[in-house]
């Protein structure tokens, strides 16, 4: 296996002068850095100081034992809770739930986190366990419904919503009819392979036992992650709300304070030049609510806001007091969720987190939480930035030699460079023997409009007016000769297009659009084991993986 670094931008300045470390006056906005060897002792001894302050470890094992059991999770991941009873720290790190895996990113995230584990295990001569948090508690519906499949372009294939509220993907549920629809697009989608036929029946298996996309999300993970000891947690499992009150009562009663929290670091963020990720709206709670729909649909998520003294949705369809909403932080947890700001602050009171992988977008809306911790008496984690990869199969380095394509290429100008490559085998200068043409014509189509101008001032604007209609039909004749031109080349032009949609599809990263259900149709899941055995990097550097 190769690997290669490319500097990918990422679009956020501020995450990358944290991953860098090019900018001392933002180290303030974070907790320690995972390159400090100290900061990890001082996060463990402040974990242990701390412990009395977050959800007892024995509670937590018993709700990670059950969750995860019903995945067929398998000794390693037991074990591996087990030393979370015995008070054992975590890297965690998480996302939405997504069809099957969702966009390769997330396999590189439990990558990370179970590479960032056995780091930070020989760091301290001590167990730490990487765990998955599924964001189940998110309600976008679209942006976790479907999957990218690459045929000679990316194909969708989606689950449409099955109606009723707009609430939570833990709480869709879906028939596994839904389901088994999805696999038969997925079955035309991929070419025959000898892991075919076993990953349909593993999917197909997952989804008899599913009765929501988390569910088939996390069967898909615990397929490929749990000889690794990867523990999985579903942030909108009832069993993990009821562990969770407290720290709702302190973000419901301490609301006010938290929002002037996280606008005092957005000002320290705008101060230092750089822009808010995430926006702190004047009068959120920073907590949702699910209720019941009038129309008995089901429960809808809907965020709340502070009120003359009321907590309110945006619709006004829900008004109540503090002490109602305390209440059901009390006895219905599970009817409470966490909206960006407040979850970070949720995670560290449940887990005994050492460090959290996040991509880049994510650390630079962490900045913002960060007097919001110091608020709470809290700490924040040390941050380790998600590795980032493009997977390049072993047949697309040839294609790229015979067609002379760098990775830079086809990031940034594969138009270009392909139309290049097509004029360089143009050999009727079609081109310029149109230009010639069109110059003919003008120079002997002037005198003659020049004439009947001098005729009739009505003829002159009719003269220009047949111009430039002969003009359009020159062009036109010129794209057809041009497209005519590269028919000759389809084949070739095919497969330049193949290796482009393949490392950067739609002319995005890889790892924002494409499934790892087409990698393992190809190469089973050894491609997942030759990811974890690459050199773990802590720099958020994006690196090209030669499979």
């Amino acid at each position: 296996m190769e690997i290669e670094s490319f500097p990918l931008p990422s679009g956020q300045p501020l995450a990358e002068a944290y991953c860098l470390r090019s900018d001392s006056r933002i180290a303030h906005l974070f907790g320690g850095h995972p390159s400090d060897e100290g900061a990890w002792q001082a996060r463990y001894a402040y974990l242990q100081e701390k412990r009395g302050g977050r959800v007892s470890a024995e509670s937590l094992a018993r709700v990670l034992r059950d969750y995860n059991g019903r995945f067929g999770a398998g000794e390693q991941v037991a074990r591996r809770i087990g030393e979370i009873a015995q008070g054992a720290p975590v890297i965690v790190g998480g996302q939405q739930a997504g069809l099957w895996t969702g966009p390769l990113l997330v396999v590189h995230k439990a990558v990370t986190i179970i590479q960032a584990a056995k780091q930070a295990e020989s760091r301290l001569g001590r167990p730490v366990v990487p765990v998955f948090w599924i964001a189940g508690e998110d309600h976008d519906w679209e942006e976790a419904n479907h999957a990218y499949i690459q045929e000679h372009a990316p194909r969708k294939i989606a689950i449409l919503h099955p109606g009723g509220a707009k609430t939570s993907i833990s709480r869709t549920r879906l028939s596994a009819a839904k389901l088994k629809d999805t696999l038969r697009e997925l079955a035309s989608a991929l070419p025959d392979t000898p892991h075919k036929q076993p990953l349909l029946a593993m999917l197909e298996a997952a989804a008899d036992e599913s009765a929501t996309l988390t569910d088939w999300f996390a069967h898909v993970l615990t397929h490929l992650f749990r000889e690794h000891g990867l523990v999985l947690l579903d942030a909108d499992d009832p069993a993990l709300r009821k562990l969770e009150s407290d720290m709702f009562r302190m973000l419901i009663k301490r609301g006010g304070e938290l929002e002037r929290a996280y606008r005092q670091a957005g000002e320290a963020i705008r101060s230092l030049g750089f822009k808010e990720q995430a926006e702190a709206a004047e009068g959120c709670a920073n907590v949702f609510l699910f209720h019941e729909e009038p129309t008995g649909g089901g429960q809808e998520r809907t965020l709340l806001f502070r009120r003359a003294g009321e907590f309110v949705n945006r619709r006004g369809t829900v008004r109540m007091t503090e002490d109602e909403l305390l209440d059901i932080a009390d006895h219905e947890p599970e009817r409470l969720s966490n909206n960006v700001l407040t979850r970070p602050l949720m995670q560290d009171f449940v887990l005994p987190v050492l460090a959290t992988v996040l991509g880049q977008g994510e650390i630079a809306y962490w900045a913002q939480t960060s007097e919001a911790f110091r608020l709470l008496g809290m700490e924040m984690p040390i941050i380790v930035p998600r590795m980032s990869f493009t997977i390049v199969e072993p047949h697309l380095p040839k294609q790229m030699d015979k067609y002379g394509l760098n990775f830079g290429e086809v990031v940034e100008r594969y138009a270009v460079k392909r139309q290049a490559w097509l004029d360089e085998r143009e050999e009727w200068a079609i081109g310029e023997r149109f230009g010639e043409t069109r110059a003919r014509f003008e120079e002997l189509y002037a005198p003659l409009i020049e004439l009947v101008s001098s005729l009739e001032a009505g003829l002159g604007r009719l003269g220009d007016t047949n111009r430039e209609r002969i003009l359009r039909e020159i062009a036109y004749l010129e794209q057809r000769a041009k497209e005519a031109h590269a028919r000759r080349f389809d084949a070739a032009l095919g497969q330049m297009d193949r290796v482009a949609h393949s490392l950067w599809p739609g002319g995005k990263p890889q790892e924002r659009v494409l499934n790892a259900m087409q990698f393992c149709n190809q190469y089973g899941i050894d491609w997942v084991k030759q990811l974890l055995a690459a050199p773990f990097e802590s720099d958020g550097r994006h690196r090209l993986v030669y499979l």
